[in-house]
């Protein structure tokens, strides 16, 4: 049970909803005047005076000198203090962590990739690398530990948004019912969300990526792995068990009936993605005409847009499948987009193919773009996140401890 009291109806619950409504206006216009958000927010002159008053003395507003005259006494003109703290999107993958620092209207500042060493890839050693990294950023931008404002964490696997729990990432037996918030919490004094790494891609690619006009899209991401993020009406949709857009245990016909496991890729995973493309092509590449070993999935897919035979076949098989998955997820749910990300699922090579199959589906019909963040929509998803809560974290924080 929260510790903090439910303020339901009361004065202090009003302030802090006004203040969250006021700091979220002023990000989105900038500079502005009192007279501007009583207008736009259709409060009363004195109950934003009152809120600017609060947020002046709380340093999260800044006066920038009087504005331009309409007829009368020239306004003063106001902005957020975007650079009062900071927010952190983080990217955990198999082995290495991606760090994003922005100020708290999303202006970047910084962002990190670093490898994880074999021996520091559970979620404790993977904690400790994120705080030493995280500090040392700030610390390049001037900004002191406290500054922290909200953190987000995106991980590749079932992840119960709710209670901040990793359910099991399939290809690591140390991220199983990880308590991923609590543990943070150690470290961080900041607030903290977690979440699927699809998910957040698709919250990126909505934040400021491709899909940014789009209320309802489904992101796709082919790696190592395979997922879809699915955001419908404005918001992620996780599913009852949090595991919606775990598209990698779809069961293939005539190609395997077996059952889907929280510790295992699944089928599809495992013929679509990376491990799956290495083996196919480990199969063919003697009569490839290709000399040396290719260790990189990717590698394949370079190989075929060259025009080698071999790889072309191995793409096009992928391709197939790849098409018969968002032709169920388009019958299904039938969005106007789909978003392809990931190393391998917004390579041309194996994009374009699929796409060419698409167009010959007379139902169900969306557009398919490739991601335009590339490797950093998880982070640009986590920092949406983070700004999202980031007002009333703000206001309520330094409220109370200001």
């Amino acid at each position: 049970m929260s510790k903090n009291r439910i303020l339901i109806g009361s004065p202090a619950l009003m302030r802090q909803t006004n203040a969250r409504t006021i700091l979220t206006l002023l990000k989105t216009l900038g500079i502005c005047s009192r007279a501007d958000l009583v207008r736009e927010t259709g409060m009363s002159a004195p109950t934003v005076a009152n809120v600017i008053s609060d947020l002046n003395d709380l340093g999260l507003i800044e006066w920038i000198g009087e504005g331009t005259s309409s007829g009368g006494r020239r306004p003063d003109n106001l902005r957020f203090k975007s650079d009062y703290g900071c927010l952190a999107g983080v990217d955990v993958t198999a082995d290495a962590l991606r760090i994003l620092l922005t100020d708290l209207k999303g202006s970047p500042l910084e962002e990190k990739h670093e490898a994880l060493p074999k021996d520091a890839r559970n979620p404790i050693a993977v904690i400790s690398v994120l705080r030493t990294s995280l500090r040392a950023m700030m610390r390049r931008h001037g900004l002191p530990w406290k500054k922290l404002i909200a953190m987000t964490v995106g991980v590749a696997g079932i992840t119960n948004v709710r209670d901040g729990i990793v359910v099991s990432v399939s290809d690591s037996g140390s991220w199983r019912s990880v308590p991923l918030v609590e543990m943070l919490k150690k470290q961080f004094a900041c607030a903290l969300f977690v979440e699927n790494d699809t998910n957040l891609a698709a919250i990126g690619e909505h934040f400021r990526g491709v899909a940014q006009a789009e209320d309802s899209f489904i992101f796709v991401a082919v790696g190592s792995g395979v997922g879809a993020g699915i955001f419908v009406n404005g918001k992620i949709v996780h599913g009852s068990s949090w595991s919606a857009g775990e598209i990698g245990y779809l069961h293939i016909p005539n190609v395997s009936s077996m059952q889907p496991s929280l510790y295992e890729f699944g089928r599809l995973e495992q013929v679509l993605g990376a491990s799956g493309i290495l083996r196919s092509w480990s199969a063919v590449s003697g009569k490839s005409g290709v000399t040396g070993k290719i260790h990189k999935a990717s590698a394949v897919l370079d190989l075929a847009l060259t025009g080698n035979s071999a790889a072309e076949k191995v793409v096009h098989q992928r391709a197939r499948l790849l098409k018969d998955v968002v032709l169920n997820l388009s019958l299904t749910l039938n969005p106007s987009l789909f978003v392809f990300g990931g190393d391998l699922g917004a390579h041309p090579a194996l994009l374009k193919p699929t796409v060419e199959m698409l167009r010959k589906s007379e139902i169900a019909v969306a557009q398919v773009l490739p991601s335009s963040l590339g490797s950093s929509a998880v982070v640009w998803g986590a920092i949406a996140v983070a700004m999202r809560e980031s007002e009333e974290t703000l206001y309520r924080y330094q409220a109370q401890n200001g």
